[in-house]
């Protein structure tokens, strides 16, 4: 099977120069950057000792960052490398000032690049996040000997399926992971199933985040104009539920003034697409990017950049998920949930199932059916003490999951 999955790769590689391309000319792709893919590195891999994480989006690289706080005070850590896959999210490693830190985009997975990325950084630890699991990278680490650890583990009822279709394969892949720890009891139980590999399950990283140092606060003159308005925020909205949400935000305003909606679509490219639904409708829509001073009649505003989520939750005291109406499995909730905002979502929250069954019972989100009901449950009143309650479990998260990768770590290094 290893040998029909790089074939199929060899076929994709064929075409992945157009791909290429083509995402450099929708701006998805770094023009001077994208030859990292190719395990052409950018910078240098300095001497001494290298931990390496690997993401693949914003959500994962953002739930890291605390992890990557820690380490950056470590003496015995001479250089700290970040793979990520997607242009936003080195964007978001670029706004933190972290002196150790090194972003690459990852390579693909095919054994010729797999192999001189592994030659060239010479990682220590090998750290994958969520749902990264990569064949021919994770074959090529377990040959190095070097320890490969799943952290905040996260499978899917869908995905667990499609690896069941190749189960010996799903086996031979998952039994070079010298540890996961899973986020949930779904994906603890996945696991099992696939390989018997050594779990450790901690709970959700995503329950502590904490970011400081980037620009998480709205710009003051702005924020004064949210304050005179009734604000409430739909997030990581997808194609079909920006309509969703304009119908509860109509709602909204047959018994309420100054109200504004904020959006936050799960995809920014799709910006242009919202503005025009909504200006179809003879509403008005303002684009974040625009930096606007004033929000007199307004009715939606746009938040069309990358990694500003955060802001917009602080100032939302009912956030709505996206993912949920239509059949995506959900959005985590965690980043709304830790600012006090009342969580409402759709019925389709499977992917975050464990997240959502806590929430429910601290009192913290409710499920929607209909636009109405969304409108009859939006409130404009934060609850920050629920929000703490969020924080305390986060802390305990993170304290947790150092001392889990202290150890590992520091056994690495007394070998080398």
């Amino acid at each position: 099977m290893f040998l029909i999955y790089q074939v199929i790769l060899s076929f994709l590689l064929l075409i992945s120069p157009l791909v290429i391309i083509l995402r450099i000319i929708k701006k998805k792709e770094d023009k001077k950057r994208f030859i990292e893919k190719f395990s052409f590195p950018t910078k240098k891999r300095k001497l001494g000792k290298l931990i390496w994480f690997h993401g693949a989006s914003v959500g994962e690289i953002l739930s890291i960052i605390p992890l990557i706080k820690n380490y950056e005070k470590n003496k015995n850590i001479d250089q700290i490398l970040i793979t990520s896959s997607t242009l936003s999210s080195s964007k978001i490693i670029n706004k933190f000032k972290f002196k150790k830190v090194t972003h690459q985009f990852y390579p693909l997975d095919y054994i010729f690049f797999t192999n001189k990325f592994l030659n060239y950084w010479k990682p220590n630890v090998a750290i994958f996040i969520e749902s990264e699991i990569w064949p021919c990278m994770f074959d090529d680490i377990a040959k190095r000997k070097i320890p490969l650890i799943l952290l905040n583990a996260r499978l899917t009822k869908k995905t667990f399926k499609r690896w069941l279709i190749f189960k010996k394969f799903a086996k031979s892949v998952f039994q070079q992971i010298t540890i996961a720890y899973p986020q949930n009891n779904e994906t603890q139980n996945y696991l099992k199933k696939i390989s018997k590999i050594k779990l450790n399950k901690i709970e959700n990283l995503k329950f502590f985040e904490n970011f400081n140092e980037i620009s998480n606060k709205i710009d003051k003159k702005l924020y004064s104009e949210f304050k005179k308005k009734k604000i409430w925020v739909a997030s990581s909205t997808h194609k079909n539920e920006e309509l969703f949400c304009i119908k509860a935000h109509l709602e909204l305003k047959k018994h309420l003034k100054n109200v504004i909606t904020v959006i936050i679509p799960r995809h920014v490219h799709r910006s242009s697409e919202i503005i025009s639904e909504i200006e179809h409708l003879n509403l008005k829509v303002v684009s974040h990017s625009l930096k606007p001073k004033k929000l007199d009649n307004i009715d939606f505003y746009l938040v069309d950049t990358f990694g500003e989520t955060d802001k917009f939750h602080k100032i939302g005291s009912s956030v709505f998920l996206g993912g949920s109406i239509i059949k995506r499995g959900g959005q985590n909730p965690l980043e709304a949930a830790r600012q006090g905002a009342r969580i409402l979502h759709g019925p389709n929250t499977e992917n975050f199932r464990d997240v959502y069954k806590l929430l429910k019972s601290l009192g913290i989100s409710k499920k929607i059916n209909t636009y109405k009901h969304l409108a009859s449950l939006i409130t404009f009143k934060n609850n920050k003490a629920k929000g703490s309650k969020i924080k305390i479990i986060g802390q305990k998260v993170l304290e947790k999951t150092l001392k889990e990768l202290d150890n590992i770590i520091n056994n690495e290094f007394k070998k080398t």
